[in-house]
């Protein structure tokens, strides 16, 4: 999740082990170890595009790699504290501070290494998403009133809530599958993938993609509380399919190496844009979620098969495309 998210979430974890006397230390070390683990952006190359991408949410998310984390954490701290603090406190705060970065963004749709060495995939389950304003505010106020107030009792009430949170989005999750399902049944498709994720910040509004017969159809879905839920049919593109759409590209070559790193990154959902047709497109993404409008993507150009595909990001934070967004989560007609 964002950065801030991370740190409270740190901070309280933190908290809740801190003894009256040690409460203010220990949320800021919970804040510093719960962010820590998202320094792996800076792993980055000017040649290669795509390491950035690849090693984010990696090795420092895996839960094996968590007391290598903490101890990272407390030996840089520990410059600062050590005469206020015993190592091993400052190591329990740093553990508890980092131990579930990994595990919060694998709640996410974006992808974590959170089993690595173990296993090399991407976990993703689909239930929060990357931002949301809700989780965020529960855990401010937890963390708020356990500094202020010098007790564990906030910090853990605000854990409960958060927990509960997230449970009310796995329920979410669990409706907007099922709609998905009933419509496809409906078309008269067979799945053979499904992938239901939260759109930004809310719980309300999904996105749904499934794959049937070498094309991708992405729709939304939105799942109110207190009304019916209503489903937005939307766009299909045609799955990238390597052997049929580039069959001369060496399987060597520096630009098939890119393009199966990018279809590890994104669980193999690529497709062409078909108004851009060089950009390969990651389709769980899309700043509309009945739309395959690419959100990013790499672009593909076979007559430059030794040299790395360049990565693009094509947010779209117009007028038009906010108020789109705004009418499909409030469920207006369209």
């Amino acid at each position: 999740m964002d950065l801030l998210t991370q740190g409270l979430l740190g901070a309280v974890l933190a908290q809740s082990v801190a003894r009256p006397q040690e409460m203010r230390m220990a949320s800021g070390i919970g804040l510093v170890a719960g962010v820590m683990a998202d320094a792996d952006i800076f792993i980055r190359s000017s040649h290669d595009p795509l390491l950035v991408i690849e090693f984010h949410r990696h090795f420092t998310h895996s839960i094996f790699f968590v007391p290598v984390g903490a101890l990272v954490v407390s030996l840089l701290l520990g410059w600062f504290l050590r005469k206020r603090l015993p190592f091993s406190r400052l190591y329990i705060f740093s553990f508890a501070g980092y131990c579930l970065a990994g595990v919060l963004d694998a709640l996410t749709s974006y992808g974590t290494h959170l089993f690595w060495p173990w296993s090399d995939e991407r976990v993703a389950l689909n239930i929060i998403s990357v931002v949301d304003p809700v989780f965020t505010l529960i855990l401010l106020l937890a963390a708020a009133l356990a500094y202020k107030k010098i007790t564990v009792v906030m910090a853990r009430a605000g854990l409960v809530l958060a927990t509960a949170y997230l449970c009310l989005g796995w329920m979410q999750l669990q409706r907007a599958e099922a709609m998905a399902d009933a419509l496809i049944t409906e078309r008269g498709h067979i799945k053979e993938r499904l992938l239901v994720k939260p759109t930004l910040a809310n719980l309300v509004l999904w996105r749904s993609i499934y794959e049937y017969e070498n094309r991708l159809y992405a729709d939304a879905i939105r799942v109110g509380f207190f009304s019916a839920p209503r489903i937005y049919p939307g766009t299909s593109i045609k799955k990238f399919v390597q052997e049929q759409d580039l069959p001369m590209l060496p399987a060597s070559s520096v630009l098939a190496v890119d393009i199966e790193r990018f279809s590890r990154f994104s669980a193999g959902w690529l497709g062409f844009d078909p108004v851009l047709p060089e950009l390969l497109v990651d389709v769980r993404y899309a700043n509309l979620p009945d739309s395959t409008d690419p959100l990013w993507a790499i672009t593909i150009n076979p007559e430059k098969a030794w040299e790395h595909a360049k990565y693009g990001v094509f947010r779209d934070i117009s007028p038009e495309t906010r108020q789109k967004f705004l009418a499909l989560l409030m469920g207006s007609s369209r």
